[in-house]
């Protein structure tokens, strides 16, 4: 897919466009509303550390699985040992129709009045996954054609954040190595952040707690992003009124 010389931007799906946090609705009503918030947290603390386990060993499970065994994990901490297969099935399904984030629709409305940037879903998750969430999902449906593309990890059989995925990314946008600066990667997770400055892409933090940035694992320019805002709003606003490539 060429870009045709506009802005591209790559939203993160999980934590930027959609809260895990939401899912907690539904595992309230399998395991109750005490236990719901830690297991939701600790489902997404484990299914990402699983990928970069992975992505260590050099090894490789598509994304549904990985969410499926963290799951299993988060459970057995919270002393469910025997979920049973519905409650497993249901909450996997539930997982393709996460929340968007309060800030997300009017985002993606100013975007699909503009001409002048390609927007692009860039995400861990399988292609079954990421396209359930975009066309089937109530709350982000609705914008799925704000979207020129999904752009996954499966071909790479890699994860965020190492490099080969945003490689991937920007030959799936009609990029190449040396033109990763043209490229903005917009997420509300950390090690996505420095993962795309490690490869020299532009990045935007959404720091919806406003807590500021903390991350140290890189020196300099690039572990800190080039842009931080509060809301998806206001990243969007400013990236809009950057020139386009040869201007």
């Amino acid at each position: 897919m060429a870009s045709d010389g506009k802005i591209v931007i790559a939203f993160d799906l999980y934590g930027t466009l959609l809260s895990t946090k939401s899912i907690a609705k539904e595992i309230a009503e399998h395991y109750g509303q005490d236990k719901a918030v830690t297991i939701a947290a600790t489902w997404r603390k484990y299914q990402l550390e699983y990928t970069w386990r992975l992505n260590s060993m050099a090894q490789y499970m598509p994304f549904s699985s990985v969410t499926q065994r963290s799951l299993h994990h988060a459970l057995s901490e919270s002393d469910i040992s025997l979920p049973s297969e519905a409650a497993v099935a249901s909450l996997m399904s539930a997982y393709d129709s996460l929340s968007i984030f309060p800030d997300v629709a009017p985002a993606l409305e100013s975007l699909a009045k503009s001409s002048s940037v390609t927007p692009v879903v860039f995400s861990n998750g399988t292609q079954q996954m990421v396209g359930n969430s975009v066309h089937r999902s109530p709350d982000l449906s609705p914008y799925s054609n704000v979207f020129s593309d999904m752009v996954t990890v499966e071909e790479v059989r890699k994860f965020k954040p190492h490099p080969d995925v945003y490689y991937h990314l920007a030959n799936k946008v009609g990029k190449s190595k040396g033109q990763m600066g043209d490229i903005w990667l917009v997420s509300g997770n950390p090690f996505d952040i420095v993962g795309a400055k490690a490869v020299g892409m532009k990045a935007c933090w959404v720091d919806r707690e406003g807590k500021g940035w903390s991350d140290r694992l890189a020196e300099g320019n690039v572990g800190v992003p080039d842009l931080v805002g509060k809301d998806l709003g206001e990243i969007v606003e400013v990236i809009l009124k950057t020139p386009k490539m040869g201007e």
